[in-house]
């Protein structure tokens, strides 16, 4: 099997991108863009560490993300699992993509930058959620922000095709092959709705 090694290669193979797909990138936030942005309650947040890559789900119950300022996005980091590999690679590698989604909408709205971690309390406190604050926030710089065609989510039918998931592995299935039944799936599985209510912020 030959492989693309070089971009000249590459770009021989692909062609030129059309004049679309340049236009569409902003340095800043545009007035389209942002109206996109605080619509979306969920994004995927992808970052680059010493031990490679990551890329983790974020969502809220409102806007995702907050517009600080001009060209700065703050995303509170609500609880999860302490693993924190976002978080971890964030202060060592600032290099952040951002890709925001919206139900019903094929289209996805791109943000690359970079981004610092903060424990400010007063930021904190603006994202209260009943009588919860975030571990953190984080804090992104916009260097590019575009949006990505709906061909991708098309292809997938993400909204239009109804729940795939029956008779899928649960997480539980996962733990218990991962761990060759040291952990009880089925408990796991029943306790994590309880759970699940007791620790989304």
């Amino acid at each position: 099997m030959k492989f693309i090694e070089t971009i000249t290669e590459l770009e021989g193979h692909y062609g030129q991108p059309v004049e679309a797909s340049i236009v569409k990138v902003a340095r800043r936030m545009t007035p389209s863009y942002r109206a996109w942005i605080e619509r979306s309650r969920f994004c995927i947040l992808s970052t680059v560490g010493p031990e490679g890559t990551d890329a983790s789900p974020r969502g809220d119950d409102g806007p995702v993300v907050r517009e600080i300022e001009p060209g700065m996005l703050a995303l509170p980091d609500w609880r999860g699992n302490n693993r924190m590999d976002s978080l971890r690679n964030i202060v060592r590698d600032p290099r952040v993509s951002l890709m925001f989604f919206v139900p019903g909408s094929a289209n996805v709205i791109r943000v690359n930058g970079s981004a610092r971690l903060t424990a400010d309390q007063e930021l904190r406190q603006s994202f209260e959620h009943e009588g919860k604050l975030p571990r953190t926030v984080i804090l992104i710089g916009i260097e590019e922000v575009y949006s990505q065609c709906a061909r991708a989510l098309l292809r997938a039918r993400v909204w239009t095709s109804g729940d795939e998931s029956a008779g899928l592995p649960t997480v539980g299935d996962m733990l218990a092959e991962l761990t060759q039944g040291r952990i009880d799936g089925a408990a796991y599985d029943a306790d994590w709705p309880r759970r699940a209510k007791a620790s989304l912020w």
